[in-house]
């Protein structure tokens, strides 16, 4: 039997998949998580050879969990499920050792050829997403920037609306380090303002709207 994970915090989607999958024979539905933190804490009893994992979970990023994950479950197979469907995205994902993309509007067909697929060591792109990677542009951010705890604070504050000097106030330093992290955002996001910056965060699910 293939044991299977699922985390994703939409119930109906999560409970939808969990259910098709079900239906297959050689698959076993582990157990289901909304959250990276009850999806570490279920994997400590929970083995799994594979897990379904939402790119934006409520409580992190996903991009930011894929190397811990693989870390500590070298045997488990991660395959992404996601609405972003940006060359960016799909190949940090990628980069971080996720085995699998699809997007989250795919067929159960696809879903289940990528179990199938990544179960034997190979990588697996849904329809749409192979088509981004195969269509890139040199132009594109080829993968999605690290930040730092502060940068993201920074990003957040100035995605609101305030200004250097409230966002200095609010989070308790210099203006001049609030300007020195917008510069470095800037770079990181290769980018020449940080309005760009913040639009790439958006829609990467770096921060929230």
């Amino acid at each position: 039997m293939i044991r299977i994970v699922i985390t994703d915090d939409h119930p109906l989607l999560m409970e939808g998949l969990k259910n098709i999958l079900a239906q297959q024979d050689d698959f076993e539905i582990v157990n289901c998580y909304a959250s990276s933190s009850d999806l570490f804490l279920g994997l400590k009893k929970d083995q799994a050879d594979i897990l379904l994992l939402d790119i934006n979970l409520s409580d992190s990023n996903s991009l930011d969990i894929i190397e811990e994950l693989i870390h500590k479950y070298p045997d488990m197979r991660i395959i992404m499920l996601s609405v972003h469907n940006e060359f960016a995205v799909i190949n940090s994902a990628l980069q971080k050792g996720a085995y699998g993309y699809i997007q989250k509007n795919a067929n159960i067909e696809e879903i289940i050829s990528g179990i199938e697929f990544v179960l034997q060591g190979k990588k697996f792109l849904c329809k749409q997403t192979k088509s981004v990677m195969d269509k890139k542009s040199q132009s594109d951010l080829k993968v999605i920037p690290k930040l730092t705890r502060r940068e993201k604070e920074i990003l957040v504050e100035a995605a609101s609306g305030l200004t250097t000097p409230q966002i200095a106030e609010k989070l308790f330093i210099s203006p001049h380090t609030v300007e020195s992290h917008r510069k470095n955002l800037i770079v990181k996001f290769k980018t020449s303002n940080l309005t760009t910056a913040i639009k790439l965060a958006l829609e990467y699910g770096i921060i929230r709207a």
